[in-house]
């Protein structure tokens, strides 16, 4: 099968797209013919092995796993035999952090780990970029204990965990103020959001109005200049660590003391998270942004684009041509 490699660590070019097997299937797995996969920042972070602590994971030297790729939409080849869940011909969709093999024409997955059926009239490429931005901005959303009538600030709203965040917040009855730039007012609009900044006209930082939370879905700002935003039990959630890493210990620090406070959201994965999504996108709650679609053999691409930080909401990979 043709599958997009890991040669080592470092900038996009160390991606190869060539021939290996496919990927053998247990008693309990599933092998999906994948149709769409995207490049995100969980990618490319393991790609650059970015923060250095990545390694521990997946290798001090070179990458143990060759094949990356989180998120998948395809349909179910094969199945092992002690599989009952999922037959030959299902649509499925699905998120596969740490075992990753995404970015390939075929993938093997456990029946007990994150996928689930692509619910009727939904696209490969809608399903296929919705779990890795939108499971990030679960965790910031529920951190802030959004709910009816509280008011939270998201910062970077046109990446793939901001425009996630938007919609998950409008679902559960929070106000959502939103920034971004001038070309993307429109669209962080059709996403629920009550009030736009623009970034490039106003510094979101001196908005005279405050709020139950500020989330900082790109990680470019800091609770030093947020803190003025929030309500005296305010929360300030990043999805960085901030510099020196001050994102890990301010939530100990600040819960030390009444006030303001700092969380680190902690992210959930496996099939309770997917089932979530497939709901959200079912009840049309949510619907990931797409940017732009490159083909495998272009993947390369993909991922310098992904790296330049321009993108808005999720890159896809056509792995099978899309009509």
């Amino acid at each position: 099968m043709k599958a997009a490699v890991l040669t080592g660590y470092g900038p996009p070019d160390v991606v190869r797209v060539t021939e290996v097997d496919e990927p053998k299937v247990g008693d309990k797995d599933l092998l999906v013919r994948v149709h769409v996969t995207t490049v995100n920042r969980t990618d490319c972070g393991f790609r650059a092995a970015r923060p250095f602590v990545v390694r521990l994971v997946t290798g001090i030297i070179r990458p143990r796993r060759k094949i990356l790729g989180t998120e998948f939409a395809g349909v179910v080849e094969r199945v092992g035999p002690g599989v009952t869940g999922f037959a030959v011909g299902d649509r499925v969709f699905g998120y596969n952090e740490g075992r990753f093999g995404a970015h390939a024409e075929y993938l093997s997955i456990p029946e007990g780990g994150g996928i689930a059926t692509i619910p009727d009239g939904v696209a490969f490429v809608e399903a296929a970029a919705a779990s890795e931005g939108s499971h990030y901005a679960l965790s910031m959303v529920e951190g802030a204990r959004a709910r009816n009538g509280r008011a939270v600030l998201v910062y970077g709203a046109t990446g793939a965990i901001g425009s996630a965040a938007v919609q998950l917040l409008k679902a559960r009855g929070a106000t959502v103020t939103a920034v971004c730039d001038t070309a993307n007012m429109e669209l962080v609009r059709s996403l629920g959001a009550d009030r736009v900044i623009d970034y490039t006209v106003q510094d979101f930082t001196e908005d005279e109005q405050t709020y139950d939370a500020v989330l900082d879905t790109v990680g470019k700002s800091t609770f030093g200049r947020c803190k003025r935003l929030l309500k005296p039990d305010g929360v300030f959630m990043s999805s960085d660590l901030g510099p020196r890493g001050q994102n890990l210990v301010l939530p100990l620090t600040t819960r030390l003391r009444k006030g303001r406070r700092v969380k680190f959201p902690m992210s959930r994965q496996g099939r309770k998270m997917v089932l979530y999504f497939r709901e959200k996108i079912e009840s049309g709650e949510f619907r990931p942004v797409i940017d732009r679609h490159y083909p495998l053999d272009r993947i390369v691409d993909a991922y310098e684009y992904v790296d330049s930080e321009r993108k808005i909401g999720n890159v896809v990979i056509d792995v099978v041509p899309q009509d």
